[in-house]
């Protein structure tokens, strides 16, 4: 098949890397895959892996971007004799939507969170001829606020490249890079760093201040760029300077996860980026604006496969909290703690693989082609 998947960008985040994935798994299979957004840091990774990608202002909804991006997806679904068209946001959708209704091409929207449906949001929601959502309450978002039935909704993952990111990663590039060393105990926290983002990233570098005069050797990596950067920096360097010492390290954006996380003792983080983690094998906490669940066990199980490890309806992440577990987690036996780190790699390897998204995404694409 010729596939088109249409995001707002493609800068660091969940739904972005989610797309990214996909694209190279279904590449993989044999399918054309063209990506449109308003571009990004994973550009180039998607051109190294052979797959086009077009720059097209996706990214807000000013009339004049909202008008070009109608012509140029007009113009790429035509020249590129596009099979399927799949839209990963709710810009890309409402434009999608109405193009599909002049150009009646096969349409397919993917759910990634959950939208608010205030001011008349709800009515410039396109939704497609099927959707996926990435977890079982987001599907119920689904069908309560938008009457989807739920015989036209597919429920997938965010499927996790688990020959990337593993405990095999080489951490001696990264431990250089940040001045670290191998015995340190090095907290890694990845998010895209807006202000409805970048909760934890403030909430965490406070904990690293209050737990540093008991925490021999203790670094903490943020990773990630957005509206909320210079805030995260500021306080970051505030702390830095009360420290004497370079504590609480900012990388900015980067798509070298897999290699940043791979000194950590301890991530720090919530959906995709808790997966990556998990399946690199370090033991992670798991929190971020929309709740918190806590360092990742056996008994935090079915609440992350419910939410997709973004905390919805769970208690919200507070300081007090995220410092008692980050303190209780350092004060654990070195067994436990590579117990927890293999159990969560076990956790990724059974519920979130690439090819079950891939699965997925081609199993609904046959259904609206009618196959």
């Amino acid at each position: 098949m010729n596939i088109m998947m249409s995001l707002m960008q493609l800068d660091i985040g969940g739904a972005e890397t989610h797309v990214v994935e996909r694209a190279k798994e279904l590449k993989r299979r044999g399918h054309r895959v063209v990506i449109t957004s308003n571009g990004g840091a994973y550009v180039a990774e998607l051109e190294k892996c052979g797959i086009k990608h077009y720059e097209v202002p996706l990214q807000n909804k000013k009339p004049q971007n909202v008008l070009k991006a109608f012509s140029l997806l007009k113009k790429i679904i035509t020249e590129e004799k596009i099979d399927i068209v799949h839209s990963h946001a709710r810009i890309p959708s409402f434009i999608l939507g109405k193009l599909q209704k002049k150009m009646n091409f096969p349409f397919v929207t993917t759910a990634h969170w959950i939208f608010t449906t205030k001011y008349g949001l709800k009515y410039i929601t396109d939704w497609g001829q099927k959707t996926l959502a990435v977890s079982e309450d987001i599907k119920k978002y689904l069908m309560d606020n938008y009457k989807i039935p739920e015989s036209d909704i597919t429920v997938t993952v965010n499927g996790i490249d688990v020959d990337k990111f593993s405990s095999d990663t080489d951490k001696t590039a990264c431990i250089s890079e940040f001045g670290l060393s191998d015995g340190d105990n090095t907290i890694v926290y990845v998010s895209r760093m807006d202000a409805d983002r970048s909760l934890a990233a403030h909430q965490l570098i406070e904990a690293v201040k209050r737990l540093n005069p008991i925490i021999d050797r203790l670094n903490c990596i943020i990773v990630g760029g957005g509206n909320d950067f210079e805030n995260v920096k500021k306080e970051a360097d505030t702390v830095n300077a009360e420290l004497g010492r370079e504590a609480v390290k900012l990388t900015g954006a980067r798509t070298d996860i897999d290699r940043l996380i791979a000194p950590a003792k301890l991530f720090v983080g919530v959906s995709r980026a808790a997966l990556e983690a998990m399946a690199s094998e370090k033991p992670t906490i798991i929190a971020g604006n929309e709740g918190y669940i806590g360092l990742f066990d056996e008994d935090k199980l079915d609440v992350g496969l419910s939410t997709n490890f973004c905390c919805r309806g769970c208690e919200m992440s507070d300081t007090d909290r995220l410092t008692q577990d980050i303190g209780n987690f350092f004060g654990l036996w070195e067994d436990e703690r590579n117990r927890l780190g293999k159990y969560g790699r076990e956790t990724v390897l059974k519920y979130y693989s690439v090819k079950r998204m891939a699965d997925d995404a081609e199993k609904v694409y046959k259904q609206v082609l009618g196959d």
